[in-house]
């Protein structure tokens, strides 16, 4: 499944999300003052203090609007008011939302790469979802012979060298979006496992050497999330549709317009020591 950029469609007021569904949301994380500023609310306190840990203040930012971006997305489905969202986190540090257990319970993932994030949202699967930025300076042959397994790095030789960072991120993306559906982390080796990567392939797991898992539970989907971006989402489960909504900030918060904007000129200055 590709998500072009025609697939990005505005939400409708009432959110419906069926068990056999999966929304992805598409969000833009370079806000205007008032806006951040009406994100920055929604956090709880230690969402706070994790946003006053950044070194630099564009980082900072790009966390409280991602991390208040999910909370309206999720407040929506929940019908909840978005600061009063709890979440828990694995052993390795996944979040997901304190509910009551049980078979219609919302799962979601996040990630972000270069101003751009994307969240995944289901009901009853678990889910992980990753995007890159398309880099054309990365060593791609280098990485894979690090993080890749031998017949992914075979594949990656085969590719034409002018497709061959496409299908370097495609691999990434779709590697990184199983391990984080997994909630495993670094515990889960990149090398366990292999990916389809070469260009018209379709996304998909196409072996694991892990005891006793079966691949058939797991789908695999690419999403194009706008120029210059690769994005993958993995789910265990077989749903039907995966749908692709832009996050319009305006249209679900409403900001105050007597807050100042950021000095974005402060923020490139800052970006350039970092």
């Amino acid at each position: 499944m590709h998500a072009s950029e025609s697939q990005w469609c505005t939400p409708p007021e009432q959110l419906a999300l069926g068990r056999e569904e999966v929304h992805v949301w598409r969000a833009n994380l370079e806000q205007p003052g008032p806006g951040i500023r009406a994100l920055e609310q929604l956090l709880a306190s230690d969402e706070q203090a994790r946003a006053e840990q950044f070194r630099f203040q564009k980082d900072r930012l790009h966390y409280i609007i991602a991390r208040g971006t999910l909370r309206s997305i999720l407040g929506r489905y929940l019908g909840k008011d978005p600061h009063t969202l709890q979440f828990s986190y694995s052993t390795f540090g996944k979040p997901a939302l304190v509910q009551n257990p049980d078979s219609n319970a919302l799962f979601f993932n996040v990630t972000h790469s270069r101003g751009l994030a994307l969240y995944g949202i289901t009901r009853g699967y678990t889910i992980g979802i990753d995007i890159e930025y398309l880099d054309t300076r990365v060593s791609c042959e280098q990485i894979a012979a690090r993080f890749f397994s031998p017949l992914e790095v075979n594949m990656l030789r085969a590719v034409p060298k002018e497709l061959q960072h496409a299908a370097f991120f495609a691999c990434w993306t779709r590697k990184e979006a199983y391990i984080k559906a997994r909630g495993m982390g670094l515990s889960l080796d990149l090398k366990a496992f292999d990916v389809s990567l070469l260009p018209g392939d379709p996304a998909a797991i196409l072996c694991s050497r892990e005891e006793a898992l079966d691949i058939s539970h797991w789908s695999l989907y690419d999403i194009s999330p706008g120029p210059g971006y690769i994005g993958a989402l993995a789910v265990e489960g077989h749903p039907a549709t995966v749908t692709c909504f832009q996050w319009q900030q305006a249209q679900f918060i409403t900001q105050d317009a007597t807050l100042p904007p950021p000095s974005y000129a402060a923020l490139e200055r800052e970006s350039r020591r970092e």
